[in-house]
Formats: C-alpha cells, sequence, structure tokens
C-alpha cells in the first residue's frame, strides 16, 4: 500500500501573492514545509502538486533544485491536478495538505494516515470540527475515493478546494475525525496574510537552537505562550469547514502544556 503526501501550492494567492517562496529562517516556506513532511514515518512520497501557469515556473522550479519532487496540472481545477499526482505517484492512500500551513506536524499525518488503514476508513482529517490550531489541518483519502470525487464532483468549489465532494457524502465515504485533547482551534498558524508570515517566522525565531525541522506543535505552543505577548497580532478569520461554526477561544495553555 503505497501513502503519499500531495502538497498544493501556487504563487497567485489572491490575498498574499508569492507567499509560498516567502523565507522562513533560510529557506523558501514550501521548502521548510517540505523538511517537516519528509519527517512523517507513514509516508512512502512527498510531491508538490503545482499549475501548469506560467506563474508557478519559480516555485516549480525551487522545489526541484531543493530535492524534492514537483507535478504539475491544472490551475483551478485542483481536484483534477490531485488525482492526476495520485495516479503519476500510484498511490492508494492520499494525504492532502496546503503549502501555507508550514508548521504541519508529522505526528498529526501519521495518525492519521495510521487511522485511515486500520479503521478501514475513507476519509481521516482534524477539520470536522477543527480542534487543533488552523494551519495543521491533515486530510487522508483513500485513492478510490479521491477517483470518485473527481468522477462526480461538478461545482467549481468542490473542484478547487477537493474533498467537499467525499466531505459532504458521508453516505459514500467511512469518515474519522481526529480530535485535540483542548481546542485549539482559535490559533492561527497559516499564511494567509503578511502578518501571518510575521507569527510564523517569530515562532520559529523563538525555537531553541537546532533544526527547526524537528519541532513539533508542542515545541510551539510553549512559543506562543512564553512570548505571546511580543508575537505579532494576526487576528484573521478562519475558513472553517463547517459554515457558521466559530472557534472556541484559547485563554491560557501553560496548565495544558504541562499535561
Amino acid at each position: 500500500m503505497k501513502r503519499v503526501a500531495i502538497i498544493q501550492a501556487r504563487m497567485s494567492s489572491s490575498r498574499f501573492p508569492g507567499k509560498v517562496l516567502q523565507r522562513i529562517g533560510e529557506m523558501p516556506m514550501i521548502v521548510f514545509m517540505l523538511h517537516r513532511v519528509a519527517r512523517a514515518a507513514l509516508l512512502d512520497q512527498i510531491v508538490v502538486a503545482t499549475s501548469t501557469d506560467h506563474t508557478d515556473d519559480a516555485l516549480a522550479e525551487e522545489v526541484r533544485r531543493s530535492g524534492f519532487e514537483c507535478l504539475r496540472g491544472d490551475l483551478l481545477d485542483v481536484l483534477s491536478r490531485f488525482n492526476a499526482a495520485a495516479n503519476t505517484c500510484s498511490a492508494d492512500v492520499v494525504v492532502r495538505l496546503t503549502g501555507d500551513c508550514p508548521l504541519i506536524d508529522v505526528d498529526l499525518v501519521d495518525k492519521a494516515v495510521a487511522t485511515l488503514i486500520s479503521g478501514k476508513f475513507d476519509y481521516v482529517s482534524n477539520v470536522e470540527p477543527p480542534t487543533y490550531p488552523n494551519g495543521l489541518d491533515v486530510e487522508a483519502f483513500t485513492r478510490a475515493a479521491l477517483a470518485q470525487a473527481n468522477a462526480h464532483a461538478e461545482s467549481a468549489s468542490d473542484r478547487e478546494h477537493v474533498t467537499p465532494y467525499i466531505r459532504r457524502n458521508k453516505a459514500l465515504f467511512k469518515h474519522m475525525n481526529l480530535r485535540s485533547i483542548w481546542d485549539m482551534s482559535s490559533l492561527r498558524w497559516t499564511v494567509d496574510h503578511a502578518d501571518d508570515l510575521a507569527l510564523i517566522r517569530a515562532m520559529v525565531a523563538g525555537l531553541p537552537e537546532g533544526d527547526p525541522s524537528l519541532a513539533d506543535r508542542f515545541d510551539f505552543l510553549r512559543v506562543f505562550e512564553t512570548r505571546r505577548a511580543e508575537l505579532p497580532d494576526n487576528q484573521h478569520a478562519r475558513m472553517d469547514y463547517h459554515a457558521g461554526q466559530a472557534p472556541t477561544p484559547v485563554d491560557r495553555m501553560d496548565q495544558k502544556l504541562q499535561q
């Protein structure tokens, strides 16, 4: 059974163009993320799926120059792009990640893959509802579920966001959601705006000396809690998977971090 992480990324973000090549420390954000994802124990392959549009040429070149794989497909039909990438990689299990989540935690990636396989699920995520920080989102699904979505999803929204058809059709696909032991969904660790990037850079800079690709979510939570007053304030609405679902505020974490 081949397990492949497909990271979708593009340069033409409407809110923050070119964000995936903005630097975190000594490397572009997408490469920083790739080094973190490469630590996952249950992945056989990692690829970046970007578009064939000329605006993504620099992204594809950077990914390949850094020693990682890049596949290219339709700019707007991201579902077809994923389906083609899964076919090219002969994937049995697909992990969907997005290139604006540089602090992704490989423990959550491995948990999603292990749960999908051991429970014979079609779709496993930590977003139904979200309880982890925005930016630690993971979705794992079978190649069969992806193929079915690609064959039947018709709306532009379904095809842009890859998994809505699978998430919506719970009678067709067996689902499982991974939950945190406490709700951290109000924390914003994704990069859609310049102040998001400023926060991520400050959190990475606040880590103890060493390879930041080894830091997990608890390391970043400690930085966030101890340096909260001096960190950039990146208050933006979360693009939740369930309409109308408000994030639960997180007031204090220091006691929880000791659990």
